[in-house]
């Protein structure tokens, strides 16, 4: 490994994807990526009596199938990364605690996915394991009954409000060579610009977003062009939109590569989820789901991958706190 500018890692000894997998519930399941998933719910409660513990499963159930698509057993796996949205990351603890594996608990918010494959990578190309697991998940009941309010209220949503995703996206990494390998990682930086809305949140990410975009050009010294795809976590069409605007003023125009998998992942004017789709398991079952396939193929070559997440919480938001935000960048090439 070795340092690239000020935020970024290049990895001498690329480690490999070796599997993903993804699972989510059925409002996803109708989407437009609806048919790339390995697992849809019939229900978003997949057999549970909580929310909570629907969450755990989803996680459970994406880690166990990319173990078994990799061709390994669960003791192969040397540590997991994952993380998830709710409080103490219960939804990581519950649904993994049965594997038996090392974990390393992390929250990075909707940023997680991101995070736990750049730790994952790190972990793999410095020879701390053949083979490692990322994880990460959201569920959108979960999410809406700790941060916003309970369904049961239905109060109304406004048009810069994005929909969390009920799924959960596992990646094994590994030293064993596949078609799909993770040759750098740009680290994020906690980028706040004030915003205080936490129904908006592409607003509240956007900055963070650029801020680790910018520097991983400026830290590798190259342009968009380099990337076939810059895919922004959850940042929706409000994100989306901020987001160019911030890298033009930078001198960087983005706005053919870019691509964000909140607004793939849901059909806005058929699934009424406005500004699009957010959450942990927004940007991980769509890297599993779409992309990877895609740098499989060598459709895409080289990609960046920017999840991007809002720090707040209950606490800080009644508060009156303003809303931070975070992105972690992975750069995926196929190999």
């Amino acid at each position: 490994m070795s340092q690239k500018g000020t935020q970024s890692v290049q990895f001498d000894q690329a480690p490999y994807i070796l599997s993903s997998a993804s699972v989510v519930g059925k409002k996803e399941g109708e989407g437009p990526l609806g048919g790339l998933f390995d697992m849809v719910g019939a229900d978003d409660l997949f057999g549970e009596d909580t929310w909570e513990a629907a969450e755990s499963t989803l996680q459970k159930e994406a880690a166990t199938l990319a173990i078994g698509k990799a061709g390994i057993s669960k003791e192969e796996i040397r540590y997991i990364f994952g993380g998830d949205l709710l409080g103490q990351s219960i939804a990581t603890t519950f649904g993994l605690m049965e594997l038996n594996i090392p974990l390393f608990g992390l929250y990075g918010a909707c940023s997680t996915a991101g995070e736990s494959l750049s730790l994952a990578a790190m972990a793999v190309a410095a020879g701390f394991g053949d083979q490692v697991l990322a994880v990460t998940s959201s569920h959108f009941a979960s999410a809406e009954k700790q941060f916003r309010f309970p369904l049961e209220y239905a109060s109304q949503r406004p048009l810069s409000a994005t929909w969390t995703v009920t799924g959960s996206g596992a990646f094994v990494l590994a030293k064993k060579r596949s078609k799909v390998r993770i040759t750098g990682i740009t680290t994020g930086k906690v980028v706040d610009f004030g915003i205080k809305d936490s129904m908006n949140m592409g607003a509240a990410m956007a900055p963070a977003a650029c801020d680790t975009i910018y520097q991983n050009l400026i830290d590798f010294d190259r342009n968009p062009e380099d990337y076939d795809k810059i895919i922004t976590g959850d940042l929706g069409y409000v994100g989306q939109e901020i987001l160019i605007k911030l890298l033009r003023e930078k001198g960087f125009d983005i706005s053919k590569q870019h691509m964000d998998c909140g607004i793939e992942i849901y059909d806005r004017t058929t699934q009424d989820t406005h500004s699009g789709g957010s959450g942990c398991g927004c940007s991980a079952v769509t890297l599993s789901a779409s992309l990877l396939p895609q740098l499989e193929k060598g459709t895409y070559r080289r990609i960046l991958f920017v999840p991007t997440g809002a720090l707040l919480s209950t606490t800080s938001f009644h508060e009156g706190q303003s809303v931070p935000g975070i992105a972690h960048g992975v750069v995926i090439e196929h190999a």
